[in-house]
């Protein structure tokens, strides 16, 4: 499943790429920074990641999942750090679920 989540993250941040035209995005790996120090998305792409991706997820894992709320965007360890840290987070997320 871990698997599976990370590369629906890269085929969403490799669809942004050409969006926004970030050269950055095109080849993402675990270590792609995505939002905040460093990161190579600004929030109007974030929550165009996010939407994307809670799509994909409901129609592969068949689970309502919400990714972004008031407590995940104040927390201090932002899951959207980078591609490793977002597919921790949606595992444990879809676990929750389970």
């Amino acid at each position: 499943m871990q698997e599976k989540i990370k590369n629906m993250i890269v085929m969403s941040l490799k669809n942004l790429a050409d969006e926004l035209e970030n050269d950055n995005l095109r080849n993402p790996s675990v270590e792609t920074k995505i939002y905040g120090i460093g990161g190579n998305l600004d929030s109007l792409a974030l929550v165009n990641l996010v939407s994307d991706l809670e799509e994909a997820l409901s129609g592969e894992f068949q689970k309502e999942i919400v990714l972004a709320n008031d407590r995940t965007m104040s927390a201090r360890n932002s899951p959207f750090k980078d591609v490793e840290s977002l597919t921790d987070y949606i595992v444990k997320k879809l676990q929750e679920q389970e």
